[in-house]
């Protein structure tokens, strides 16, 4: 990490002048610039292209990304983005996390709870009627407005017709506005799914590195009208793996990056948002270790939790040594200032402009003053409990519902309903011992954030002991799905008669929530939302048009070849093999092969390629995303990206920045060999 920040420095004046690099970029597939795609990887691109690839790309609700590789709605994605799902569908004694999900029939096919599947069809520029809706309006009447253009252009973009789903996303700050039609597949069913320990060899150690020897894939199937649903758009599979030095794409939906932030935001992310979180995510990570401890249930119950907070806490570590590096820092504020003298030797755009940036810094004193309210009663309350999170729901929905859609919360708009109330009542297993467990670190963690003498903390608690509120939390109803389908259709009416214990705490709590999100949108992210959109303005008029927008979940592309990173003695391929797999394995865990595994190598092709790296530009979100050769073939699936891609959160640096993918040459020899899936097989090779 410390020679890639100190090359980002020294390289041609730092940032402040060169070009972007040529692999650069999480490009809008309305946007995508194709005559640099031909110049840096030698590929012209046509609409025709864009489009098939769009079609066959896939959002999940999970927070990854998928593609469809059959017209019968097959799937491809990562296992470690279904693990909720396979959790959900375990029970005692049937562990589908550890020993893989296999089905021979497509009614052996389980539907994953609250999971849905969202494939773009098309995007629609809604920035004039948004900003007209809110020209001359400031404070309350400036939000009111601007949202309720949003739910318009939502709704006036689906119309009546449940399939879709429709999203207005906002870009560059809130420059632009975009909305996204989405044909949505609201019953997903997993067909395949390794054993973790084939998906994550290797485990935590070698997490975000390279090379890696994992086989991170897993299959679901989109249905329709409890049918497999007929998929128009579909992926070629290959059989053969890509070369080094090939052009290769990634089509995904990359979840956050923070490249048009400023200094000041950087410096709050750094002293505040980042240690607090890795505090508490590390102090989260012991108690579920500890809870996994007292016995196989225990274990089986938080393993993707466990996972999941493991893997946060290397992006955590992993941002904060980039932002603690001080070499970093200093290019970034020298690009900054060489922005801002530009914006001054210009008055035209300097009057347009004003200075966003003292805006945005004065908004990061608000930040730290409402960090604690916003992150303890909005944004992380129930610290994870599933029974808090339907609650909160069911709760909100039944106050939301009964607005006009213009003037409720974004997420409870009319366009947004059918997700909502899919993911309350889908039927899913809840563990009262973990709740318990969520719920008593959650208050613990509030106490400490808040004061225990705080006036929050005296309405959360209403002078209940900690634990004995948690105990009592976690013998709610709402794990019943009847219980939650009957205040889902009674609406409010029937929130306000409900004595289940975790309705009436939620009730007690949403008032202080919304006063918290209410301050923070109001004081934190609105002044950041103007001042970028100001920044980015002045970076459009500066450097010409061909910029691409920060990610947030939206549809992306991405360019690069494959290529492994490193030079001279110190340099690894692009490569690893079957054989590689075998060399590594042990007798121990993380490195210890299911016994499936074992029993197959002597049929299995050791220089089969595993896994590969390229240059493409990724981030969290683009898992499960298909990575796909000039001619559209899928020639792997990304899963993971190495050390230096965690700072590509903040700035891209194509000679260390690396995608890591699985192979579906590997996945074919595994499928077939491993698992004897030949029905499989034959559906992702048939043309």
């Amino acid at each position: 990490m410390k020679r890639f920040v100190a090359l980002a420095l020294a390289a041609a004046g730092s940032m402040l002048a060169a070009a972007a690099s040529a692999e650069e970029g999480m490009w809008t597939f309305d946007d995508v610039p194709m005559a640099r795609v031909e110049r840096t990887v030698g590929v012209r691109l046509g609409r025709a292209w864009l489009d098939h690839l769009r079609g066959a790309s896939v959002r999940l609700t999970s927070g990854c990304s998928a593609a469809v590789v059959s017209r019968e709605g097959l799937a491809v994605t990562n296992l470690h983005c279904l693990l909720a799902c396979a959790q959900s569908l375990s029970a005692p004694g049937r562990d589908y996390v550890a020993d893989g999900f296999l089905t021979d029939a497509r009614a052996e096919e389980r539907a994953c709870p609250g999971l849905q599947a969202e494939v773009l069809v098309g995007i629609t520029d809604a920035t004039a009627q948004i900003f007209a809706a809110s020209y001359g309006k400031f404070a309350d009447a400036y939000v009111a407005a601007r949202e309720g253009a949003i739910a318009r252009a939502e709704r006036e973009a689906c119309g009546r017709d449940r399939r879709l789903r429709c999203q207005v996303i906002s870009f560059f700050g809130g420059g632009r506005f975009k909305v996204y039609r989405y044909r949505r597949y609201d019953d997903v069913r997993l067909v395949f799914a390794p054993e973790f320990a084939a998906a994550f060899f290797g485990g935590d150690p070698d997490n975000f590195t390279f090379p890696r020897l994992d086989l991170d894939c897993a299959f679901v199937r989109l249905y329709d009208n409890g049918r497999p649903a007929a998929t128009r758009e579909v992926l070629a599979w290959s059989t053969a793996p890509p070369l080094a030095g090939e052009a290769v794409f990634v089509s995904g939906n990359p979840g956050v990056t923070e490249r048009g932030a400023t200094v000041a935001e950087l410096q709050n992310d750094r002293d505040l948002v980042l240690p607090v979180g890795e505090a508490e995510h590390e102090a989260l990570r012991q108690r579920l270790v500890a809870f996994a401890a007292t016995g196989p249930e225990n274990r089986r119950l938080v393993a993707d939790r466990l996972f999941e907070q493991e893997n946060l806490l290397k992006v955590i570590r992993g941002r904060l040594a980039i932002l603690r590096d001080p070499a970093f820092m200093a290019a970034r504020a020298a690009e900054e200032a060489d922005l801002r003298a530009r914006v001054a030797a210009d008055p035209r755009l300097a009057a347009e402009i004003a200075d966003p940036w003292t805006e945005i810094a004065a908004a990061q004193k608000a930040r730290a003053a409402r960090f604690d309210a916003w992150r303890e009663l909005e944004g992380g309350a129930g610290g994870g409990s599933q029974l808090f999170a339907w609650a909160r729901v069911l709760v909100r929905a039944a106050q939301e519902r009964a607005r006009p859609t213009a003037l409720r919360l974004p997420e409870y708009a009319d366009s947004r309903l059918a997700l909502v109330e899919k993911t309350v009542l889908d039927d899913r297993p809840v563990s009262a011992a973990l709740e318990r467990q969520s719920l008593a670190f959650w208050l613990q963690s509030a106490g400490a954030a808040l004061g225990p003498d705080s006036p929050a903390m005296a309405t959360v608690l209403a002078k209940e002991d900690p634990a004995a509120l948690a105990q009592r939390l976690a013998a709610s109803r709402l794990d019943d799905p009847a219980v939650r389908r009957a205040l889902w259709s009674g609406g409010l009416a029937a929130v306000l008669a409900s004595d289940d214990p975790m309705i009436v705490f939620a009730q007690r709590l949403d008032p202080l929530a919304r006063v918290a999100r209410e301050a923070w949108e109001d004081e934190v992210e609105g002044p950041v939302e103007r001042g970028r959109e100001r920044i980015d303005r002045a970076r459009f008029a500066l450097e010409g048009a061909e910029l691409y927008p920060d990610a947030n979940f939206s549809l992306r592309l991405s360019w690069g070849a494959v290529a492994g990173v490193g030079q001279g003695a110190a340099a690894i391929g692009p490569f690893t093999t079957l054989g590689g797999l075998f060399a590594k394995a042990g007798d121990a865990d993380p490195f210890r092969l299911a016994p499936r595994w074992t029993a197959a190598r002597p049929a299995l092709d050791p220089a089969t390629v595993f896994d590969f790296a390229t240059t493409n530009d990724i981030t969290g979100g683009n898992s499960g995303s298909p990575v796909v050769n000039a001619r559209g073939e899928l020639v792997g699936v990304a899963f993971d990206g190495n050390a230096a891609s965690i700072a590509g959160d903040f700035v891209y640096d194509g000679a260390q920045n690396r995608t890591v993918a699985v192979s579906t040459v590997a996945i074919g020899e595994a499928l077939a060999k491993v698992y004897g899936r030949a029905a499989l097989v034959a559906e992702l090779t048939a043309r």
